[in-house]
């Protein structure tokens, strides 16, 4: 495995607004150019977290889709985050990961806020996915799957479990707990990308985006203000620990079932 190099893109979102939050995330992108192999933008990167689902909709062909194939080819690196997406008369908080070839994977939140209502307006997500990026396997989940660990479990699955989120600040003593928490369970590293600022719902955001290692131990913490954080994880390093210390070796060995 190769070292692998993540930027996480701590966003103060404009509500609603697709072609704004397009065009300020544009200029995070620009700067990443050939520095780093993977992007991550927060959940719904276009709009913030809303329940207006059928109004702000896209497709997988629509404007944010291609924009997100065109700045991961002229940035030359993968790219993802998650936006509103119809299908099939369904709408999903759905998660694009779209390396610069512009051959994207998706997975749609399982876990949705049922505080805010989102079952009412989304439909869940039936399967993860685990990616793959100079030769590390990559789980990418959202916000709310945060809370649960069988779902956000495996063993010996992949290397590194990452979280796009809108995680609001009167909550931020769990996203600090559980990130480091899923690192440990896992034996991997974890990446958390949150937005910061107050939506248009008057809803608060901590930022705090952070990368740990499979110790639980920060390598990265992005604090409360909108930045881009970049941090190298050493794929070697994580190699040698599961050796010495082959937890996942006698871990459950489950089934989930709906």
């Amino acid at each position: 495995m190769q070292d692998l190099t993540l930027s996480l893109i701590q966003a103060d979102l404009h509500w609603q607004d697709p072609l704004a939050n397009r065009a300020e995330l544009t200029k995070n992108i620009a700067s990443l150019s050939g520095a780093t192999d993977l992007i991550i933008l927060p959940e719904m990167f276009t709009t913030g977290f809303t329940m207006e689902a059928a109004g702000l909709a896209e497709s997988m062909d629509g404007p944010s889709v291609r924009w997100m194939a065109d700045m991961a080819k002229k940035a030359g690196t993968t790219l993802c985050g998650s936006l509103i997406i119809e299908s099939g008369g369904r709408h999903y908080n759905r998660l694009v990961w779209m390396p610069p070839q512009g051959q994207a994977t998706c997975y749609d939140k399982r876990h949705l806020f049922r505080m805010a209502g989102e079952q009412d307006h989304y439909s869940a997500g039936e399967q993860r996915v685990i990616a793959s990026l100079k030769g590390w396997r990559i789980c990418p989940l959202v916000c709310y799957d945060l809370r649960f660990p069988v779902w956000s479990r495996g063993v010996n699955e992949f290397e590194l479990l990452l979280y796009v989120a809108n995680w609001p600040a009167s909550r931020r003593s769990a996203w600090r707990t559980l990130l480091p928490a899923r690192a440990v369970e896992n034996l991997c590293y974890v990446a958390g990308v949150n937005r910061v600022g107050t939506a248009g719902n008057g809803v608060n955001y901590i930022g705090e985006s952070g990368v740990y290692d499979y110790l639980g131990n920060p390598l990265a913490e992005g604090g409360e203000d909108a930045r881009v954080l970049t941090v190298q994880l050493s794929g070697r390093k994580l190699m040698r620990y599961r050796d010495k210390f082959p937890a996942w070796r006698d871990a459950d060995h489950f089934r989930l079932v709906d």
